[in-house]
């Protein structure tokens, strides 16, 4: 199986990449640039949107797992909006083309302010510039497989646990500030409820996914569970050994941030469950 993945070079793409690449997966990574990218894979750098043919250009891929994404921790960012158009030609060459099966990675942010567990099925209100966007593009992606009967998956991401610099989420944040010597981290009072997969979680659960086409839509890339964020955050200077200490009430909570919600697990579960049977 030949799977392209785009964004190949940005804190999940260099993850989900190595973990393809490990299971045996023929690769053919892009991004505007290569320094984080396993070297195992065949590595195009390349601008997307400027590409006449990218199916023929990235090689006639079985499948295309659809990472790239500009300001993803930015959620007000304009380019999100401005993106959007670019996004879906793009994927609507790869399909018209040819290609068999379609992933994009989603966000929970789709979804909005709601309390609970989510499905495939949960309605989507989005609340920033980010969760509209990928909004969009996974119901123009959705109409668009279908009527090219094109297998459609879409990788719906939660909160992802990683120790290392290059992220820019909380954690990456107090790697960088534990790094520099800082014996405080700036913080809100912590009390959302979130669902938190560690890093290379995370990615086995996005490579898996795409490596089978037997459950596709909507999948969740989630726990299953909600913890509170001082909770896990608290653990995560934990487990590092950092030097460091939240400053509680510092920030306030994002408006549009749920008080507590989490992914339903049941199809991660299953393609989990498929996976260890095929290896006895």
């Amino acid at each position: 199986m030949k799977i392209l993945v785009t964004g190949a070079n940005g804190y999940l793409g260099k993850g989900v990449v190595k973990q393809l690449l490990n299971d045996g997966v023929d690769v053919v990574a892009t991004d505007f640039r290569d320094n984080l990218i396993d070297k195992r894979a065949e590595i195009k750098c390349a601008d997307l949107f400027n590409i006449e043919d990218p199916y023929e250009y990235f090689g006639k891929p079985d499948a295309i797992l659809h990472m790239a994404w500009r300001d993803g921790f930015v959620h007000k960012s304009v380019n999100h909006v401005n993106d959007l158009l670019k996004h879906y030609t793009f994927l609507s060459k790869i399909i018209d083309a040819g290609c068999k099966q379609v992933a994009c990675m989603g966000s929970m942010h789709e979804i909005g302010f709601y309390e609970g567990s989510i499905n495939e099925s949960t309605p989507c209100n989005p609340q920033s510039l980010y969760g509209i966007s990928k909004n969009a593009l996974r119901e123009l992606l959705e109409l668009k497989c279908k009527e090219n009967k094109t297998i459609f998956q879409w990788l719906r991401g939660f909160y992802i646990v990683g120790n290392t610099e290059d992220g820019s989420s909380i954690f990456s944040k107090i790697v960088q500030a534990a790094h520099k010597g800082q014996k405080e981290f700036p913080f809100t009072m912590g009390l959302n409820q979130f669902d938190f997969l560690d890093y290379d979680v995370f990615c086995k659960y996005v490579a898996d996914s795409v490596e089978q086409n037997e459950i596709n839509g909507v999948i969740n890339i989630c726990s299953g569970r909600p913890e509170k964020l001082a909770d896990r955050v608290e653990r995560f200077i934990k487990e590092n050994n950092f030097n460091i200490k939240l400053d509680y009430g510092k920030f306030p909570d994002r408006p549009y941030d749920s008080k507590a919600i989490w992914g339903d697990d049941f199809k991660i579960r299953m393609i989990e469950k498929t996976k260890e049977l095929e290896k006895k």
